[in-house]
């Protein structure tokens, strides 16, 4: 199994939150990140530069199926993980269970909660949570052009001789 020391077991993540965070802002996403692209690495730097440290919640391969249907993941959970985990934005990686993140954000108490621009901000799961401890919930815009479901089509129909 691929390990990085950013790639953090959810319980554990709560454990070593509260000593990491005296004094810093704590900036949460989440997301399957299936096939990392250059808008998923854009949202993540951006949502970073909202806070002093960026936690990734990352839905398990079971729950990315139930979401995105039985072809999805592409991409393995330890290997998505370990490829969020290099990014220089991103300071720890949780993985979830459940099909929303709504658990694993109120274990970990974000400052801010940031989503996509394709989620308003009313439709951002535990957004609720976060702004009734004072939090911001944001919904960042999406960089044009990038979309894990359209890259996928794009590699199957050049694998079918398309394109």
């Amino acid at each position: 199994m691929l390990g990085h020391p950013k790639i953090v077991a959810r319980g554990a993540l709560a454990a070593l939150l509260p000593a990491a965070r005296p004094g810093k802002t704590v900036v949460f996403t989440n997301g399957c990140f299936d096939l990392l692209h250059p808008g998923h690495v854009d949202l993540l730097a951006r949502a970073a530069a909202l806070g002093d440290l960026l936690i990734v919640g990352l839905n398990s391969d079971a729950s990315v199926a139930r979401l995105k249907g039985p072809s999805r993941p592409v991409t393995p959970f330890a290997e998505r993980a370990y490829v969020l985990a290099g990014l220089a934005s991103v300071d720890y990686v949780a993985g979830f269970e459940e099909d929303t993140p709504l658990a694993l954000i109120t274990e970990l108490a974000p400052d801010v909660l940031v989503k996509g621009g394709d989620w308003p901000v009313p439709a951002i799961v535990g957004g609720e949570a976060v702004a009734a401890r004072g939090g911001r919930v944001v919904s960042l815009p999406l960089l044009p052009g990038f979309s894990t479901t359209r890259l996928i089509e794009k590699i199957a129909g050049r694998a079918r001789g398309r394109d």
